[in-house]
């Protein structure tokens, strides 16, 4: 859900902030660089109920395996600034795929899962997407359903999720240290926080001949995840993600991350 405007300019003034580049605007949130006394920092202005829960968990990470986050406040979030490059999916397309996965698992094991957890959503209440669409499209959609239901059903290793990591979410310090942005923020089995490596960094990577079997078993063997289960998890990321696309009316998209998901499922029937 959408929530209003935001401008940048209370918070240049109440942090003492001078602007260092160009701002930036995804569908829910604005970006501005830059810089309090001389360090280069991002301040960015949630406009979604999500965006300000993503916000929330990475104050909660408190740096510890994302973005260090220096003030807070309702839908501002100044945090420091990573490097763009080297970039995850410019790796991927230099032939450097595996390494890739092996970072974002890296990474994944540095964030926190010690309770007292944040308040957030479940798991369960995130697939509701696919549970309306997926009786009536039969198919696929049903069977990435099933499986989603039997997982849900049968939880393993509970904890915090990011919700969203991805090739595009895990940035770079100067020094070289990996952390990542835009959490969606999730509590539910960690294997799923994984699924969506591999859906990413885009379609046609992901639906490569024989690439998502080589990528899970990596996930596998670096985050210490069951390969199978894994398999299942993407199997029911996909179609939650296809049921999403659906639900924005992009159909193109839906067919080729379904395309993932019989893909995934035909591994796991071999």
């Amino acid at each position: 859900m959408q929530t209003g405007r935001v401008t940048f300019g209370p918070y240049l003034s109440r942090w003492h902030l001078t602007v260092d580049g160009l701002s930036l605007h995804t569908h829910s949130s604005d970006l501005l660089p830059v810089r309090r006394a001389g360090q280069a920092a991002m301040l960015k202005l949630a406009r979604s109920h999500e965006e300000r829960r993503g916000n929330g968990l990475m104050v909660w990470w408190n740096g510890r395996g994302a973005a260090q986050v220096y003030e807070h406040d309702g839908p501002a979030l100044l945090m420091e600034r990573l490097e763009s490059t080297p970039s995850l999916a410019e790796m991927v397309r230099g032939g450097q795929d595996d390494e890739a996965t092996r970072l974002l698992c890296r990474a994944a094991a540095k964030l926190p899962q010690q309770q007292p957890w944040p308040e957030l959503p479940t798991l369960r209440r995130w697939f509701q997407g696919l549970e309306k669409i997926a009786p009536s499209a039969g198919g696929i959609l049903s069977i990435t359903l099933k499986t989603a239901h039997e997982l849900l059903d049968s939880p393993q290793d509970v904890g915090v999720l990011h919700g969203d990591i991805h090739h595009g979410n895990l940035l770079s310090t100067a020094e070289g240290d990996w952390r990542f942005i835009d959490p969606k923020g999730l509590i539910g089995e960690r294997g799923f926080d994984y699924a969506n490596i591999l859906c990413n960094p885009d379609l046609d990577t992901a639906t490569a001949p024989g690439r998502l079997a080589r990528q899970a078993r990596i996930i596998s063997e670096t985050a210490g995840l069951d390969y199978a289960r894994l398999l299942r998890w993407a199997l029911a990321y996909a179609g939650l993600s296809a049921a999403w696309h659906l639900e924005d009316g992009e159909g193109g998209l839906a067919d080729m991350t379904l395309e993932v998901a019989r893909i995934a499922a035909a591994e796991l029937a071999r």
